[in-house]
């Protein structure tokens, strides 16, 4: 992950490693999610799904779960399934995102992207699967949870995915396109629906585990939703200000597609001001939990600070 020079200052002063951390926890991820998956017959189902979901990025959802559980008294061992099914269920999202009837993107974290190689077909039974497994993995492999918590979790994941979630904010976006008049409003809709809402699950999900009190749950969404809507507010100025090589992916894709963004309402420099806005926002929940939320104020702090 690229770090500013000012993210880096901002851990020095609070001591604490953000690049270590997340390394750590990258590779915590990478060495579960590879475990999580074998390649079985039908081969060609197995390793569509693996191609996708073992192909980098910044495993940001997986690592918010992790860092709450931690923060509310539990455990990277407990959180872990969870984790790698919250990266699934996003795998799953950046596949279907990907093909001709949606967004018609080439190319993902540098690479092909999943119907390119595998073909539309295959590709959307690959993130069927990995939407399935997701749950299946969860249930199976969570321990040492107890069964009410588990059960809220799940419930959380679906209702992230489902109409509520995810997949409404994806269809009030794909009605949005191409339309000159889209309002601020619609547009928090979408994005507190396609982006936030799978960022709050996994933000929540680690602390849900352990039954963390509901004052700090309602802290934690708070704290989540601003990260989310600050996490698309810089995707949107990234799609613009990025090189395809910076980002991974195609770039300028939203202005093709005359779909409304923040930087389209705002403009570039309101749109950052607001990020910063709501990044201070959701460090400000965190406040009493003091130097055990280091990780979630840095984790909020590079938000705004990414590159790609």
């Amino acid at each position: 992950m690229v770090m500013t020079d000012d993210v880096r200052a901002s851990q020095r002063k609070s001591h604490f490693d953000l690049p270590t951390y997340l390394a750590e926890r990258q590779t915590q991820v990478e060495i579960a999610l590879d475990r999580s998956l074998p390649v079985i017959y039908p081969e060609k189902i197995y390793e569509a799904m693996r191609y996708s979901l073992m192909a980098g990025g910044k495993r940001l959802r997986p690592i918010l779960c992790l860092a709450t559980c931690e923060l509310t008294g539990g455990t990277v061992d407990i959180a872990m399934p969870t984790a790698c099914a919250l990266e699934m269920i996003h795998t799953m999202s950046l596949i279907h995102d990907d093909l001709p009837a949606m967004d018609n993107d080439d190319y993902r974290r540098g690479k092909l992207t999943n119907h390119k190689v595998f073909g539309d077909d295959v590709a959307i039974l690959a993130g069927d699967g990995l939407l399935a497994y997701a749950f299946e993995h969860v249930a199976i492999e969570t321990k040492h949870v107890a069964a009410e918590n588990l059960l809220k979790v799940v419930a959380m994941l679906g209702r992230a995915v489902g109409a509520a979630g995810l997949v409404g904010g994806q269809v009030v976006d794909l009605d949005c396109e191409g339309k000159s008049d889209v309002s601020l409003e619609t547009l928090n809709f979408i994005h507190n629906h396609k982006t936030s809402a799978l960022l709050e699950a996994s933000v929540l999900s680690g602390a849900v585990l352990i039954g963390a009190p509901e004052d700090d749950l309602q802290r934690l969404s708070r704290y989540a939703k601003n990260i989310g809507l600050a996490f698309q507010i810089v995707d949107d100025i990234l799609d613009i200000t990025a090189t395809q090589e910076e980002l991974g992916k195609t770039a300028g894709k939203d202005l093709k597609a005359k779909k409304a963004t923040y930087p389209s309402i705002w403009g570039l420099e309101e749109s950052r001001c607001q990020a910063k806005k709501l990044v201070e926002g959701a460090k400000a929940e965190l406040a009493i939990f003091e130097d055990k939320a280091a990780p979630l104020v840095a984790l909020a702090e590079f938000i705004i600070a990414r590159t790609h």
